[in-house]
């Protein structure tokens, strides 16, 4: 069944393994996670007390406002390319966004992956070429690839903005939080992928806290859920490896090397939540030529409040779902963005605008 679209009729029997004679609050950890969940309408064929949380799993969600703003101050500089996956375009500051500011003449660019942002930097010496690099453990690797190929071909104009985040910090962050009310954990298949399963095993041992790793399709989604609920019915709690076809027990020790060559765990701000120690990464001294915030000394910026009546940040602790906001679906839609939870594709604003019960909302 896997990989196949299912109906609501089809996902409804699968759901009978799902039941549990307590209110629970499962955790989605990703993005794409979040995504699918709202496209197939699972949340509304779960048990009325079985309740789905979106979390810290959307890259652009998560970066800071500090770093939207710094990186619109780049934007402005002269001769300068910012190059940026499609998603950071719409992320609003408080004096526009890059897609306000690429209309005002300023070069800004989206490519597809950070070798794009070098094949650019290659045809254009003359200008600096900045990459903007957001995402998880998933993403770090490949903007290694590019560091490495700009630097074996001495392309001194290349740089990127450095806003890599770690997954296990923030669980543990959230773990600690006395305001989150979680009882397990929908972890992240692609970022898993990279670290494997062993560091999320805090989860259970400290925290007796279900977790499962799950693949993306509504099968996998289903299945990682009824893990948990078998988790929470016995008490028995551990680290369930759903998405085997992809995730390794071993991860992908090629990547880690990639990324521990170049990186190292950094302290990090994230959007709604604060500075987490070591949640983030930066380059490594011998590579910070690369790094476009010392480059263009972008270090402290005044930052506005967020935008009144925003709860992006709750939404990220999963504290609140996108109906809750005032705004959603009102002033804050696609089309104009208040938040960057209704910007990203990951976003879980942006799901719940565009699916409900699985089926696409025509506005």
């Amino acid at each position: 069944m896997l990989g196949l679209k299912l109906s609501k009729e089809k996902l409804k029997p699968l759901l009978k393994e799902i039941s549990i004679d307590r209110n629970i609050r499962i955790m989605e950890v990703c993005g794409t996670h979040t995504m699918a969940i709202a496209k197939s309408g699972i949340k509304q064929l779960l048990p009325p007390n079985f309740r789905l949380l979106s979390g810290p799993g959307c890259p652009v969600c998560v970066t800071a406002q500090e770093d939207i703003e710094r990186i619109l101050l780049l934007a402005e500089k002269p001769n300068v390319i910012i190059t940026t996956f499609g998603d950071m375009l719409r992320v609003p500051g408080s004096n526009g966004s890059l897609q306000e500011k690429q209309a005002q003449g300023a070069d800004i660019r989206i490519v597809y992956s950070p070798l794009d942002a070098v094949a650019i930097a290659r045809h254009n010496r003359e200008k600096e070429v900045v990459f903007i690099a957001v995402g998880f453990e998933t993403t770090a690797p490949t903007v290694a690839v590019a560091l490495e190929t700009a630097r074996k071909e001495n392309l001194e104009n290349f740089s990127i903005v450095c806003l890599h985040k770690l997954v296990i910090p923030v669980l543990r962050t959230l773990l600690e939080d006395q305001t989150t009310e979680i009882d397990g954990f929908l972890l992240p298949g692609h970022v898993s992928t990279i670290i494997c399963t062993t560091p999320y095993e805090f989860i259970a041992e400290e925290f007796q806290k279900a977790c499962v790793v799950s693949g993306f399709e509504a099968v996998d989604i289903l299945e990682s859920l009824w893990l948990i609920s078998r988790q929470l019915k016995t008490g028995r709690f551990k680290v369930e490896n759903q998405y085997q076809r992809g995730v390794k027990k071993e991860g992908n020790k090629v990547a880690m090397e990639a990324i521990n060559r170049f990186f190292e765990p950094t302290g990090s701000l994230w959007r709604g939540i604060g500075e987490i120690e070591n949640s983030g990464l930066k380059l490594r001294p011998e590579f910070s030529c690369f790094d476009a915030f010392l480059k263009f000394d972008l270090k402290d910026v005044q930052v506005k409040l967020a935008p009144s009546g925003c709860i992006c940040g709750k939404i990220l602790r999963g504290i609140s779902k996108p109906e809750d906001c005032g705004l959603f679906g009102k002033v804050c839609t696609p089309l104009s963005p208040v938040g960057p939870c209704m910007v990203s594709s990951e976003g879980a604003c942006a799901a719940s605008f565009y699916y409900a019960g699985g089926d696409i909302i025509g506005r």
